[in-house]
């Protein structure tokens, strides 16, 4: 499929990006200065953002050219986007694991440990969904547990997702532009495993002193068998990966136009089995475990309301990008390229982390990667680094703010309806900066692997 926005972005000036920075910074800020509004809103607020963006497109471009960019963002990226989210969220929902668990520092890492393993197979926000309610369980009774959630979020909802397009959204947008399905495990597993096991070992740390430092210990409850229930989800699990391996293997060479989008069978196919495993986990799944789990449709609503703002909103910015130093933002080209004309890797990987924190990692990777040139055959291979430092920025950083990733909201709305006193937006901030900043700057400073050479 063809990834070239139908705007010519040499002809677009700055302010053409304002739409997508107005609701990015309406995301980070809304739920923290005007909270209630924000909640009522959301979908409003998206949708002024995206007329705004697309309004002036058709006056100034033409109706045609408003036209064919929506269709493009729509049918190219955010429909197969929004669906491999629903399809995980769903099927994850249906998993109930229940049974007393041991309240100790070695079971709270070995439930850590399986999230951070499991995330790259169900996803970040699968792994989430099934394991955050066991481990609240297994540490509600103690006086200090907040620390486990968050370490949770760390692990689970974002480092543990950066081996496969399943793991974290933007590895599917990357897959989406091109980039193989294993080409995240095969070049980023040594990094992902070096700071997970070493954010592991400090969470072991930390909670082995924590847990020690409570003068009375946790009461252990009556022992209940463990059991998992809804293990056909587990079926649909594998049925999703089959999909979307399928998808990039099978090249029918049958395609659909959709106005000026082309539309690949593949794809169509793809995306409608992912919809197929959600209703078969809705029909087949007892209702009785959704709502154990807790389960609502609110968290994926508004990631989906709110992700169609953004891909509306980002296209201008694509634009500008693909323009290269013809382009608005030739400035951010020259920030992450070395005085030789190649690739800085550290500026790639800490400007896609940065900003990734604060508006949301998928459309930052978006950015970043179209800054990089955009082709997924040299970035896999030539500029293998780049690519392999955008991902990392995106996925490992994700985990410094509530914002950075879907599942860090979802994590702490769980926690707090559980009586969990979760930190504010910028504790929380300070709290995990302490643990991963000096690990990333370690990661800077170490090559640690022969493909990605950061110094």
């Amino acid at each position: 499929m063809d990834h070239s926005i139908p705007l010519d972005g040499a002809s677009m000036a700055w302010p053409w990006a304002l739409p997508f920075a107005g609701i990015l910074a309406s995301i980070a800020l809304g739920p923290l200065l005007f909270p209630k509004i924000w909640h009522a809103h959301y979908g409003k607020i998206a949708l002024a953002w995206a007329v705004l963006t697309i309004a002036p497109l058709a006056i100034l471009r033409g109706a045609p050219t408003a036209l064919s960019t929506v269709l493009y963002v729509v049918l190219s990226d955010y429909v197969s986007f929004i669906l491999l989210l629903l399809a995980l969220y769903t099927v994850a929902g249906g998993i109930l694991i229940t049974g007393s668990i041991r309240t100790s520092p070695w079971t709270n890492l070995g439930i850590v440990a399986l999230g951070t393993i499991i995330a790259s197979v169900v996803g970040t926000t699968g792994a989430s969904l099934i394991l955050i309610r066991p481990l609240i369980r297994a540490n509600e009774k103690r006086r200090h547990n907040v620390h486990v959630i968050i370490f949770f979020i760390i692990l689970a909802g974002n480092i543990g997702g950066a081996l496969t397009p399943l793991g974290d959204p933007p590895l599917f947008v990357g897959f989406l532009h091109g980039v193989d399905f294993l080409w995240p495990a095969q070049n980023l597993w040594l990094q992902t495993t070096t700071i997970a096991v070493l954010v592991l070992a400090i969470f072991l740390i930390v909670d082995l002193w924590l847990f020690r430092s409570e003068t009375t210990p946790p009461a252990q409850q009556r022992p209940e068998p463990l059991k998992i229930r809804g293990l056909f989800n587990f079926v649909l699990f594998a049925a999703i990966i089959a999909a979307i391996l399928g998808s990039a293997k099978w090249k029918p060479g049958i395609a659909f136009h959709v106005y000026t989008v082309t539309v690949e069978l593949q794809n169509v196919l793809r995306d409608g089995a992912l919809v197929l495993m959600a209703l078969l986990s809705l029909l087949l799944t007892r209702d009785e475990h959704r709502a154990q789990n807790g389960f609502t449709w609110e968290p994926i609503r508004e990631v989906a309301i709110l992700f169609a703002g953004i891909f509306v909103a980002i296209a201008p910015v694509m634009a500008m990008l693909q323009a290269g130093s013809a382009g608005a933002f030739a400035f951010l080209l020259q920030a992450v390229t070395a005085h030789d004309g190649s690739p800085h890797e550290a500026a790639y990987f800490w400007l896609t982390g940065g900003l990734s924190a604060f508006l949301d990692n998928t459309p930052t990777y978006v950015v970043f990667f179209e800054l990089a040139g955009g082709d997924p055959k040299q970035l896999m291979g030539p500029l293998a680094g780049t690519l392999a430092s955008i991902s990392m920025g995106a996925v490992y950083m994700g985990a410094l703010t509530y914002i950075g990733n879907a599942p860090n909201l979802i994590v702490r709305s769980i926690a707090q309806e559980r009586g969990i006193g979760m930190p504010n937006f910028f504790a929380y901030m300070l709290w995990v900066g302490l643990v991963l900043v000096p690990l990333f700057a370690l990661l800077t400073l170490l090559p640690i692997s022969p493909i990605l050479n950061l110094r």
